[in-house]
């Protein structure tokens, strides 16, 4: 039906290097990810060839360094990379986001030797990560988790239950966060756990309303023995490793929704110009004019908003409030924007045959993924009013 191709979105970007980087990445989209979203979505099959070519060409360590196996990148150009992949297809963008978060906590707290030894696998040998910080019944409440690490000797015996594992059972390792200590925040610990250690299984993936590409299931530790030489930073310091790998992980989502807001304003430009009514392109309406600006304006917004957090974060000054700010925005954002491209597209806009209705039902899990938004507006209240008083 659309007979107008969208147009690329106009980047600045800060070097020659990272304008190369997003032609490549468009490229390996257009080619790769995109012609068999759809179907591979609908089929619920996870691209784990997809991941395995960015891996091969340096898309998966993109904001780590280079002595490890990163490629140096900043934030503000490794979120435009995140960007391009889930504007293709969100199960590949949210995926990346989700490796990059999953090796964080080693490539910022662990020792050289531990970075040494496991980072080049981790951001270029193929592996790729899951994050486990949830449990079943502590998901906001992240600091109340009961799964617990037993020192035993030179080993850790883990034992307990994760839940909303983004790559749970396909994941080569896993960033756990157990309780070596005390109940609350201080009592927990951060480790580095491969898939195949014994006594480490995931459960069947859930079944949702979108990305069911992407395998999403409960990760069970039953007696899971993990070397002291895996604990990431010091005991008790798992908690404070976990937020700062969410400040940056807010980012990652930020650029994800714009990206699927972006592809469904483009579905809704094609489809508005090409569809006549009344003898002429419905584009022509003024009421429907209306609402593609106002999409067009809110991505724009919530595209500037996500960058200059970024620029905060490579300047090395605190973005925690902006990063709430750009996840809160850009994800309220991808769903408004979805929802009003589906109303553009009609009856069709329900059917399968156009991409705009997955596109609705991949942006409301954005509103729900590292941080709920109505934990985003708790963490910007607390910046701009101090804690809630007790």
């Amino acid at each position: 039906m659309p007979d107008r191709a969208p147009q690329p979105v106009d980047r600045h970007l800060p070097t020659d290097e990272a304008r190369d980087l997003i032609s490549l990445v468009r490229d390996i989209a257009q080619r790769e990810i995109a012609p068999k979203a759809a179907e591979e979505e609908d089929a619920g099959h996870f691209p784990r060839e997809v991941f395995t070519l960015l891996s091969r060409t340096g898309l998966l360590g993109l904001p780590y360094d280079s002595e490890n196996g990163g490629a140096d990148q900043p934030y503000e150009v490794y979120l435009q990379v995140l960007e391009e992949l889930a504007a293709a297809r969100l199960t590949v963008g949210l995926g990346v986001s989700v490796h990059t978060l999953a090796s964080y906590a080693l490539a910022t707290y662990g020792t050289k030797a531990q970075q040494a030894e496991h980072l080049p696998a981790m951001l270029g040998g193929g592996l790729l990560g899951a994050y486990c910080l949830s449990e079943p019944s502590s998901g906001s409440d992240a600091a109340s988790l009961r799964t617990r690490a037993v020192r035993d000797g030179g080993d850790w015996v883990v034992t307990g239950t994760k839940a909303w594992i983004t790559h749970g059972g396909v994941a080569d390792f896993y960033t756990v966060m157990a309780r070596t200590g005390e109940e609350g925040p201080r009592g927990i610990t951060a480790f580095l756990v491969r898939a195949d250690a014994e006594g480490l299984s995931a459960a069947v993936p859930e079944r949702k309303m979108g990305m069911k590409g992407s395998p999403t299931a409960q990760v069970h530790f039953d007696g899971v023995r993990v070397p002291d030489e895996r604990r990431i930073g010091e005991e008790g310091q798992g908690f404070a490793i976990a937020l700062s790998a969410l400040d940056s992980g807010r980012l990652g989502i930020a650029a994800c929704a714009i990206g699927v807001a972006q592809a469904a304003l483009d579905e809704a430009v094609g489809y508005a110009t090409g569809r006549r009514q009344f003898g002429r392109p419905i584009a022509d309406f003024q009421g429907l004019r209306f609402m593609l600006a106002d999409m067009a304006t809110q991505i724009e917004a919530g595209r500037a908003l996500y960058l200059a957090a970024a620029r905060l974060r490579d300047a090395g000054r605190p973005f925690a409030k902006q990063a709430a700010m750009a996840k809160l925005h850009c994800t309220d954002t991808a769903m408004k924007v979805t929802t009003d491209a589906v109303q553009v597209l009609g009856g069709y806009g329900y059917t399968a045959d156009f991409p705009a209705e997955r596109y609705m039902r991949e942006a409301k899990v954005l509103q729900i993924v590292e941080g709920t938004n109505q934990i985003q507006r708790m963490v910007i209240a607390r910046h701009l009013a101090g804690p809630e008083t007790r």
